[in-house]
């Protein structure tokens, strides 16, 4: 008796779950396209505006050294052995500003390069890391050295009569009144450094 055979035909794989695969993996590349794309274009526009910042940061901070270290003054009645001057070499505090100053316009021209790699490429996170850490290291320097420059312009307004420390802004009005300057400019420069690092601060976050 001869036995009978079975064949079960199992017919071709569905090509439908393929298909369906392909296409949820490409949306989801799509997706994920659209989303970097989104965030490299508004981090590309912080990137511009710490461009921005930095070259105006450039100008007050020169400025602002140039200013100090022109700071003089001669009192126009003097006699052959007594000259009444008073000039930023006088005070260790204003020489202190005016290298300390000098130095953070240089470091700002220097960090211009970091800055525009920021602009070509806004995804990157070392050079805008870089940024972060430097801009606070250099923000501590300002700060000390605008704080510094300020106390001593504040004796020179107003003196201390606790330690007989007379002001002497009413006799050197110009040379107080230049120092005055250069102080507020650096002032203006240590916000534009807590803008910088805002914004290296809001680039660096990830979705």
């Amino acid at each position: 008796m001869a036995k009978e055979s079975t064949t079960i035909d199992v017919g071709e794989p569905s090509t439908v779950t393929k298909n369906t695969s392909h296409v949820v993996v490409d949306e989801k590349k799509k997706k994920g396209f659209v989303a970097a794309a989104a965030g490299g274009g508004y981090k590309r526009g912080l990137a511009i505006f710490d461009f921005l910042l930095r070259l105006a940061a450039i100008g007050i901070t020169i400025g602002a050294s140039s200013v100090m270290f022109t700071a003089e003054e001669t009192l126009p009645f003097f006699t052959q052995f007594l000259q009444f001057q008073a000039g930023y070499d006088d005070f260790p505090t204003f020489q202190f500003f005016v290298i300390a100053i000098a130095i953070v316009a240089s470091y700002l021209v220097l960090s211009l390069p970091f800055s525009i790699v920021t602009i070509v490429r806004p995804l990157a996170v070392a050079p805008r890391l870089i940024l972060l850490i430097s801009d606070t290291v250099v923000l501590t320097l300002t700060t000390a050295a605008a704080a510094a420059a300020a106390s001593i312009v504040y004796l020179a307004h107003n003196g201390n009569a606790n330690t007989n420390w007379l002001p002497i802004c009413q006799q050197f009005g110009d040379f107080c009144q230049t120092a005055s300057t250069a102080v507020v400019a650096a002032s203006i420069s240590v916000v534009f450094f807590v803008l910088l690092i805002v914004i290296s601060a809001i680039a660096l976050k990830r979705h």
